[in-house]
């Protein structure tokens, strides 16, 4: 089975190929203009790269969310876009859980960390079981202090919010603090592609009408629109 994933859930936003369980591909851009304007000559430069067209995939995966809220509506109608040309299934990946893919195997917890803004991070606690992650605490939208109160034990932390915090988890927890490397911290389009893969072989496909970001909370324009 072949697959395409992309991940637009943060400034570093990327496109990976897959082939059943050997990466084919992966390119990665730092978006500061904007996903859209990128996102589909990358996935052109990257099947070209590869010798391989749309058609040639079975199925496509995206990271769903939380994240930029602009960044997770490119993704998925970018995604629907190449669905509906192609009719090939679409899967969605929890842009966290693809995130504490990027250090398997710790006998730690891993916290991935993404900034919501407001003094608030998007967070979740995941545990390695051997085969994969199993979830400690669901993925919510907290104040970080709320996060580190309740963390009494190592922690590996990562993401754009651990970059952004440090200070703070490492003024708080002490030794319990610990940081995944550089290279490490960024959402990877392979960890994307790798559990998309896994849940196209269970079949657990989207409806590519119904499907919606994860966004955890209401973006800055709904509140606004909700004031009297």
């Amino acid at each position: 089975m072949r697959l395409l994933a992309i991940e637009t859930a943060t400034m570093l936003g990327g496109i990976a190929l897959i082939d059943d369980d050997t990466l084919i591909a992966e390119s990665r851009m730092n978006v500061r203009v904007t996903h859209s304007e990128r996102i589909m000559t990358e996935i052109d430069h990257v099947l070209k790269g590869a010798r391989l067209s749309l058609h040639d995939m079975d199925a496509f995966a995206l990271s769903i969310g939380p994240g930029s809220f602009t960044g997770l509506r490119v993704g998925l109608s970018t995604i629907k876009g190449l669905a509906y040309a192609t009719g090939k299934g679409v899967v969605a990946v929890p842009t966290l859980e693809a995130l504490a893919w990027n250090v398997p195997f710790t006998r730690h917890p891993v916290c991935p960390l993404l900034d919501a803004r407001k003094k608030e991070v998007y967070t979740g606690l995941f545990k390695w079981t051997g085969h994969g992650f199993s979830r400690l605490m669901p993925e919510q939208a907290m104040k970080l202090e709320t996060l580190l109160a309740g963390i009494d034990e190592p922690a590996v932390f990562l993401g754009e919010g651990a970059m952004l915090y440090r200070n703070s988890i490492q003024k708080t927890l002490g030794e319990r603090a610990l940081f995944a490397p550089p290279g490490a911290m960024v959402p990877s389009p392979a960890a994307v592609a790798h559990l998309g893969m896994i849940t196209a072989r269970n079949g657990e496909y989207e409806d590519p009408v119904t499907l919606t970001p994860l966004y955890l909370r209401k973006s800055e324009a709904e509140l606004k629109q909700k004031k009297p």
